[in-house]
């Protein structure tokens, strides 16, 4: 029978001819002209002597928009070519390139801190008021302040050369570690070897013995390269504390902090609410090792299945399930959804070679997105799916805001692709045939708070703990597996039999040079997306227009700002945060109602 949909993506749309493609050599050079352009407009910038000359600054935000838009196409393009075959030897010499035309976007910032510290706080502030520059305020004022706490330009550009093949460089050793990898399993009498993403998705199988055979032979293939992946992470560490040392910051967290435009409080907030509340997780986590018979569940039986009562789906059908359900809320999501997969925007075959796990990017020139995950079947990869089309939508739905003013943050990024996993999740537990396939798709919405009030945490914890031995040096890979092990065991209330001590390794968020932290903000996203999807319940018939109302604006004010204006709600109270947790609350209570017996 015919595919309606396939499941490689169509990156030939973009630049034909992949890694070897002319079309992508002239575009980068496009690139590299246009950090030219703006460093040339920077160097010929006049500090205004009233507010009205605007000139200068106009011309700094067009280049540096243009420059942004032509290296953020090459670097979306480059992640797609390597996470498609990490054996791609072209792919790997594209991401030096890759690297090259970040760091020096990233430097060329650098040049605009420089040029606008020098402009006095009440000419800027009348500048920010002017027509033309009054829709780049938010951003441009937030360059400004944080310019302030940072070295001197010529030392951050300095810095930013160094990371290329400093800090970044270790980025990429994790990539390479890690596609080197593959994991022998004995799976129905026949050994054969898989990718670490490939063995990953084993781990949910229904046999036990399965799930330890497989939670074994993963533990042993981290532990067998755990050196290589602590001296990469150390160094990765080392580069970011030194960084931080030399600016005087004394937090690890105030940068992941500014850059999701977030406050202290509000995090606080956020992880009090969840510790208050876990004791009504704790309840799932016993209930279901009762079912499985067992005194405690262990780290492989999280995401075990209590029955085969949900069905293989195919990806033609998760497809349309999606669209679907999508629909009810909004046709301009589901019409958007429905054009990803009918022009083969997603790469969700099954096969070797891929990067594990998932991820949405963008280009800004195509205005396009692509979709990156390994589809086998089961109801956890349909709401990965709904999750890469909720970011894709993100993107969609800011096409029309400014370049500057569509660089959003990681935490409400996640956002949009939460409540499309809501979306979906929720329809197929109103569509369950039988009480059996009920209870398998609760507890599926179940084990994503249990991941992100639990699992997330224990990163969080693991994370801030580690970066505080740190300081004081190298810190082992035995220590690692302690720091790891006791995270997850603060995390989890000390619920589990067996834990894993080489998530340290495994977790590549650990590894991204992208942003630091890449753990709080996945859980900021799911509770700020409950609230909003309760509200959509409450006025269905104004989501579409209120929810792209406050997608637009996720690149232009802090989190505080968005929630009291699209929300009304204060997000540094505990209340928020207790009453989006009463939500995920309520598919607890239904499950032990369900599995009473």
């Amino acid at each position: 029978m015919t595919n309606k949909y396939g499941q490689t993506w169509d990156l030939d749309a973009i630049f034909p001819g992949g890694s070897d493609s002319s079309a992508l050599a002239e575009f980068a050079q496009k690139a590299d002209q246009a950090l030219t352009d703006w460093k040339q407009a920077l160097e010929a910038f006049q500090v205004p002597d009233q507010a009205e000359d605007t000139a200068g600054l106009v011309r700094i935000v067009e280049k540096w928009e243009t420059s942004a838009k032509h290296v953020f196409e090459v670097v979306a393009f480059v992640e797609c070519l390597v996470a498609q075959d990490v054996t791609d030897k072209k792919a790997k010499q594209w991401s030096g390139k890759k690297d090259e035309l970040m760091a020096a976007y990233s430097g060329t910032l650098t040049g605009v801190d420089q040029v606008i510290t020098q402009v006095p706080q009440q000419t800027w502030e009348q500048l920010l008021e002017q027509p033309e520059l009054i829709n780049y305020a938010f951003v441009l004022d937030e360059r400004k302040k944080e310019a302030a706490e940072k070295l001197s330009p010529e030392q951050e550009i300095l810095l930013n050369d160094l990371a290329i093949d400093g800090y970044h460089g270790w980025g990429g050793m994790y990539d390479t570690i890690v596609g080197s990898i593959q994991v022998p399993l004995e799976i129905d009498g026949a050994e054969k070897s898989y990718s670490v993403g490939q063995a990953a998705n084993k781990m949910d199988a229904p046999d036990r013995q399965v799930r330890q055979h497989v939670f074994a032979r993963m533990q042993e293939a981290w532990t067998e390269k755990e050196d290589f992946f602590a001296e990469t992470i150390n160094h990765l560490a080392g580069f970011r504390l030194q960084t931080y040392k030399h600016r005087k910051w004394d937090s690890v967290l105030k940068e992941p902090l500014a850059y999701n435009r977030m406050s202290q409080d509000t995090l606080d907030a956020m992880w009090g609410a969840i510790s208050d509340e876990k004791d009504s997780f704790v309840k799932y986590l016993q209930r279901k090792a009762k079912i499985l018979g067992l005194e405690k569940l262990s780290w492989y039986d999280i995401d075990a299945p209590l029955s085969s009562a949900t069905k293989h789906v195919s990806y033609d059908e998760a497809a349309d399930f999606i669209v679907k359900n999508f629909r009810t809320y909004s046709s301009q999501m589901a019409d958007f959804s429905q054009q990803a997969f009918e022009k083969r925007w997603i790469e969700a075959e099954d096969r070797n070679s891929k990067r594990p796990g998932g991820f949405c990017t963008s280009f800004p020139e195509k205005k396009e997105s692509r979709i990156f995950m390994t589809f086998s079947g089961t109801a956890s990869n349909v709401s990965t799916l709904a999750h890469e089309l909720g970011h894709a939508y993100h993107s969609y739905a800011m096409n029309d805001v400014e370049q500057l003013n569509q660089q959003y943050a990681m935490n409400v990024a996640e956002t949009a692709s939460t409540l499309a996993e809501l979306i979906v999740s929720d329809a197929a537990v109103r569509e369950a045939a039988t009480k059996d396939e009920k209870i398998a798709l609760i507890e599926e919405k179940i084990q994503r708070s249990i991941a992100f009030f639990m699992n997330i945490h224990a990163r969080f914890l693991f994370e801030t703990r580690f970066y505080e031995e740190r300081k004081n040096g190298l810190v082992s890979a035995a220590r690692l597996r302690e720091l790891m092990v006791d995270a997850q065991k603060e995390a989890y209330n000390d619920q589990l039999d067996e834990y894993d001590p080489t998530f340290w390794a495994s977790k590549l968020h650990f590894y991204a040079t992208d942003v630091p932290f890449y753990n709080f903000p996945y859980t900021f996203g799911y509770l700020f997306s409950t609230g909003i999807y309760a509200k959509a319940a409450e006025n269905p018939e104004d989501f579409e227009r209120s929810y792209n109302a406050l997608l637009e604006d996720t690149g232009r004010m802090t989190v505080e700002d968005l929630a009291m204006k699209h929300l009304q709600e204060d997000l540094t109270d505990k209340s928020f945060w207790l009453k989006a947790i009463e939500v995920c609350k309520q598919d607890i209570e239904e499950f032990l109602r369900l599995t009473a017996e």
